[in-house]
């Protein structure tokens, strides 16, 4: 039988993998946030159908996200979603009304106007990107709250982990996690525009101004990262030293990085694909394949994140209240048992990837042009 803590590690490099994938596809939040900018209807369209071909698939990594955690760590899910009550909702509530969006923004009979339904889309990029950075933040920097087994037993409120008063509110408004959300949210346009760079022809002037976008977003978010990353590396964090009894730790994330040098190597190779991928498409003449090695550079830089947040006997969801409460892999998993079945199950992944790569390249082996926009086909 296979032993439970290759198991714990094995869902949580899944669940790393999960999180990167669903970081990158941020990219059409981050370009749902541009579509303001452009007074130009048949621009507009071509940015809003460049990306309504893709926004399901940030939907769906989010709930399989979600879902992943449920099963492998059920304590994490029954606290955070359960706990951070408002963060939660405000997140799903932000890509619901980008559902609605898409599907009604071109209705007949459409009351509101396309506009109403692309600032809906404005919302869902600006908050959807920022709470999501909030809700990782919390992975180093902790939530308010506390773990009690005994706690099943009451009967006015039969709940494992219980909450700061707040649920979740309180989290959005600690600076060091909207650090990392707004960074998140500069990636993600910056992304954006790579993307447009590769999926729209015909028009060289959208061109320029994605070139810009990347240049300017991309600076800012350099920026951005690399004061979180100082805040990080500078933070104290938790040690495991029993299943319920942790140590503070000096540059705890720093030591994560150096105790496991090759976490570290595959950190900066992923910064230096983010940053080359920069560098190229906004310095560059005609330069399109910036999102593919950008891509490849953030799903590597937050796998690493994820992984000095879980491994080396980190726990990943530390208790502001009570630290004796704090999360790792050890203590939130599901049973040996029920981990060796989802992993069986699991084995199935590398095919849907290969599907969903081979839809993908379908749906995008012809650029959007200003011509497709004019005419009668399906758009968004």
């Amino acid at each position: 039988m296979i032993q439970i803590e290759f198991l714990q590690a094995y869902w949580w490099l899944l669940i790393s993998i999960l999180g990167a994938a669903l970081v990158f596809l941020l990219f059409v939040q981050g370009g749902q946030t541009m579509f303001l900018t452009h007074s130009d209807t048949i621009e507009r369209s071509m940015l809003v159908n460049s990306l309504g071909r893709k926004w399901e698939l940030t939907f769906t990594t989010l709930v399989v996200f979600g879902g992943a955690f449920f099963a492998s760590f059920p304590l994490f899910y029954s606290t955070s979603f359960g706990g951070a009550y408002w963060l939660w909702m405000l997140i799903l509530f932000s890509f619901i009304i980008q559902a609605v969006s898409y599907e009604f923004r071109r209705k007949p009979g459409n009351l509101y106007g396309t506009k109403f339904y692309d600032t809906l889309l404005f919302i869902n990029g600006c908050v959807g990107c920022i709470l999501l950075g909030v809700a990782v933040a919390m992975f180093f920097f902790g939530a308010q709250f506390t773990v009690g087994m005994g706690n099943i037993l009451d009967p006015g409120s039969p709940v494992i982990s219980r909450w700061a008063p707040t649920r979740g509110i309180e989290a959005i408004f600690c600076w060091k996690n909207l650090l990392l959300g707004v960074a998140v949210l500069f990636l993600a346009r910056t992304q954006a525009a790579l993307y447009f760079m590769d999926n729209l022809a015909g028009d060289d002037h959208l061109f320029a101004v994605n070139k810009r976008r990347v240049l300017v977003n991309g600076l800012i978010f350099a920026v951005l990262f690399v004061v979180f990353l100082v805040v990080l590396l500078l933070s104290s964090g938790l040690q495991t030293t029993g299943l319920h009894s942790f140590e503070v730790v000096e540059y705890k994330y720093l030591m994560n990085f150096i105790d496991m040098w090759w976490v570290a190597l595959i950190f900066l190779v992923g910064v230096v694909l983010v940053l080359f991928a920069i560098g190229k498409a906004a310095l560059s003449r005609h330069f399109t394949k910036g999102i593919w090695i950008s891509g490849v550079g953030t799903m590597l830089v937050v796998m690493s994140l994820f992984w000095i947040a879980g491994f080396n006997d980190t726990p990943y969801y530390p208790s502001l209240l009570d630290p004796g409460s704090s999360l790792t892999i050890s203590n939130s998993s599901s049973t040996e048992f029920t981990l060796w079945v989802m992993s069986c199950v699991s084995l199935i992944l590398p095919f849907v990837i290969a599907y969903i790569a081979y839809v993908w390249y379908s749906m995008d082996r012809q650029p959007i042009t200003p011509a497709e926009m004019r005419s009668d086909g399906h758009k968004y």
